[in-house]
């Protein structure tokens, strides 16, 4: 069992930038897939990005590619999620992942992560 925790969330202006960091104990974080995941205020969560445990392959949401970029060091035990050019609709509590199951890196479906961190919160003012 693995046991994840989120930093690096804050509120930040229109147009700028953040890193999330996840760091993982109990477990390598290299034995799993990863992933990060949103929830808004009054919707449901959904998937953001995910990287291979290898980190040979990463998938992002269509709202976020180009401006977010998923990463991990297995000799640190821990993932990243570097988001640039940041809008308001980012404002979200941001969960870290992790997958045990070998499915497709394209595979977002939340019930596939076994394990969850508690959230970080984004903000994203206008």
């Amino acid at each position: 069992q693995v046991q994840l925790v989120e930093s690096g969330g804050g509120l930040v202006q229109a147009g700028g930038s953040l890193r999330l960091s996840c760091a993982a104990s109990g477990r390598t974080v290299s034995s799993y897939d990863m992933g990060w995941f949103r929830q808004a205020p009054g919707k449901e969560r959904e998937f953001v990005a995910a990287i291979r445990r290898s980190g040979s392959a990463t998938y992002y949401a269509d709202s976020v590619k180009g401006r977010f970029t998923i990463s991990r060091d297995n000799d640190k035990n821990s993932v990243y999620l570097q988001m640039n050019s940041l809008i308001p609709v980012d404002t979200a509590v941001y969960y870290c992942a992790a997958r045990v199951r070998l499915v497709g890196i394209t595979d977002t479906r939340e019930y596939t992560y076994a394990y969850w961190g508690q959230g970080t919160q984004v903000t994203v003012s206008s």
